[in-house]
């Protein structure tokens, strides 16, 4: 690296179901300001994949409290939110202590970017590098659990097992529930949250293995149900397995896809709970004793307990993006599919 900066990679999304990888000239940081180079970045299948098809809405900031996405989503965009890497050059006015340090940083996917140290953190020492790119995800998983507030010998369901829903079965596992249980419509998946214990597995498009899962719950049904699927039409199954005065919380952000939902019936006599969660906030609840920085710490003991790192199923490398998203988006597609990538991953050579 040169004193007056670098040629980085940053990947751009241009229009629906394409991408493309182009490189920018980056001055050595100025005061105030440090460059990390990015080690590895994590691919969303969520949201992410809502950016690739085009399917976000063009009047909503992509997330109005990250600096990096305050912006509309109209083409050509970047996008991401997970990379780790090391700070290589610091402006004036820096703390010294910051150069060399692995970092964490809600950033689009590039092989190098510059920001302000307020705007990345730290990552601990005996935390991977890999196992760090899960911060965002583990942070998301217990709001989902802080605002769902499970209690003792609740039933509870997990409506989707992509990563999201797999650390949230994981986090929910250490609560003494009356039962855990999962839906999803990938094999691989339910076979996933078999082994991670859940007492019931349900495709949702097998009746006979839905009515498995009631018996489970038992008359009273669902206390607690948790829609990470990305599918709207799940909050009607959702609502169909929630019980009396329970709660749904709606995990899942859903761009520009709608369904039509059931809240005639049996769902408005039931006094149903909805829940709207979003990790960019503390619940209002919690504000008092809870804010980010307590989150994250708790984020980071759970990536130690139960190392995420795990789920990576595929590494590429930046000139390899057009290709894994249409892998991913023909896995989502294919949903029968006994294949299932749950966390890809960008790898840079920095």
């Amino acid at each position: 690296m040169s004193s007056t900066g670098i040629t980085a990679q940053q990947l751009w999304f241009t229009a629906p179901g394409q991408v493309e990888v182009r490189t920018l000239l980056l001055e050595a940081p100025a005061a105030g300001m440090m460059l990390v180079a990015v080690k590895c970045s994590a691919v969303s299948a969520g949201t992410e994949l809502l950016v690739y098809r085009g399917l976000l809405p063009d009047h909503m900031t992509l997330d109005a409290t990250l600096p990096g996405m305050q912006h509309n989503a109209n083409y050509p965009l970047q996008y991401g939110y997970a990379s780790v890497g090391e700070v290589v050059n610091i402006g004036a006015g820096v703390a010294a202590h910051w150069l060399g340090q692995r970092v964490f940083a809600f950033q689009p996917h590039a092989s190098h970017f510059v920001a302000e140290p307020a705007q990345v953190i730290a990552v601990p020492d005996d935390i991977s590098t890999e196992a760090a790119l899960f911060l965002a995800n583990m942070e998301t998983a217990v709001n989902l659990v802080q605002d769902g507030n499970p209690q003792l010998g609740e039933h509870a369901v997990v409506l989707g097992q992509g990563i999201v829903g797999v650390l949230l079965l994981q986090v929910l596992r250490q609560f003494p529930l009356a039962s855990l249980n999962a839906i999803d419509a990938t094999v691989a998946r339910r076979q996933r949250a078999e082994a991670l214990g859940a007492h019931a597995v349900a495709d949702p498009a097998d009746p006979q293995a839905l009515a498995g899962l009631m018996q489970q719950l038992g008359q009273r049904g669902a206390d607690l149900v948790f829609e990470v699927s990305g599918v709207p039409d799940a909050l009607n199954l959702a609502i169909s397995l929630a019980g009396f005065a329970s709660r749904i919380v709606i995990g899942s952000w859903y761009g520009s896809k709608s369904a039509q939902i059931a809240l005639g019936g049996a769902a408005h006599r039931n006094r149903l709970q909805l829940i709207t969660s979003q990790v960019s906030t503390v619940a209002p609840a919690l504000s008092g004793r809870w804010d980010k920085s307590r989150r994250f710490t708790l984020a980071w003991e759970l990536i130690r307990q139960l190392r995420p790192q795990q789920w990576i199923g595929e590494r590429v490398v930046l000139a390899a993006a057009a290709s894994l998203y249409q892998r991913l988006h023909q896995q989502q597609q294919a949903a029968s599919s006994a294949h299932d990538v749950l966390q890809a991953v960008f790898v840079y050579d920095n």
